[in-house]
């Protein structure tokens, strides 16, 4: 049965390591990629300009808003596609940001302005366009919930992970050489044996280098547990980030066995 453990978590919960014991590599990939595809988020979707004379084009600022994350409120906002508007727009799917500025002056994104104080920028120190003395820029955008599957900026989080390894070391005629090929701190030679950092090991793989430079004298096995890693943009916490996850592909599950009983039929 698969179980996971949490191995290491800072004060916000926006990076996550954890361990995920007896799994399969089919498992863990597709919950890397229900993260990064199926966990709505919110983001600028609609960008009207209504001045811009600055050195940018229209598009450029469009751009660089919809990549901005934005927190995100799940239980005040549905995504367009599943509101009673049918994708109208309306406070329950959208929400509106606004900024004006004249240069000169670095514009950022603490001066948008949101019409839910919910919903705002995680980072409000990024710059978004540079004006000179003169320019002017004024900007309504409209943001909504999306997923990565979509479009990358609705993306939560940077997910990967790796097998969990176990090194088994021999003979080592020659342990300095062994340490030095390898990514370093992962080895370290006491008192002329070689031995491994375990903490340095979690975040590694070795591949064959340990196995080549050793001459097979250490050994690097991969076990059927895995080591998840997560980084937040900001938009959702990694424990908000696996809840949703896990209840996406709850629901692609539950679609699956749906039609497998309609094609039955």
């Amino acid at each position: 049965m698969t179980e996971i453990e949490v191995l290491k978590a800072d004060k916000k919960n926006n990076r996550l390591t954890i361990l995920i014991k007896k799994a399969s590599p089919a498992l863990v990939n597709s919950i890397r990629r229900a993260i990064i595809e199926s966990v709505p988020t919110m983001a600028i979707e609609n960008v009207e300009l209504r001045k811009n004379s600055s050195v940018l084009y229209d598009e450029q600022i469009a751009l660089r808003l919809g990549l901005l994350p934005l927190t995100t409120d799940l239980e005040s906002y549905n995504p367009p596609s599943k509101c009673k508007c049918n994708g109208e727009g309306c406070a329950s799917c959208q929400v509106k940001l606004t900024f004006e500025a004249e240069g000169p002056g670095v514009v950022t994104a603490s001066e948008i302005k949101s019409k839910d104080p919910k919903i705002k920028p995680v980072f409000p120190e990024t710059p978004i366009v540079k004006l000179l003395k003169g320019q002017k820029i004024e900007v309504e955008a409209t943001a909504v919930l999306g997923t990565g599957k979509d479009h990358a900026k609705w993306s939560p989080a940077h997910v990967w992970y790796k097998h969990k390894q176990i090194v088994k070391i021999g003979s080592v005629h020659d342990p300095r050489k062994v340490a030095d090929s390898c990514p370093p701190g992962v080895f370290e030679v006491k008192n002329g044996k070689l031995t491994v950092n375990e903490d340095k090991l979690l975040v590694t793989d070795l591949a064959g280098l340990a196995e080549e430079a050793s001459n097979g004298e250490v050994k690097v096995e991969n076990t059927d547990d895995f080591i998840m890693f997560i980084e937040s943009f900001g938009q959702l916490n990694c424990k908000e980030i696996l809840e949703q996850a896990a209840k996406a592909l709850d629901d692609n599950l539950e679609e699956f066995e749906k039609l497998l009983k309609e094609a039955k039929e």
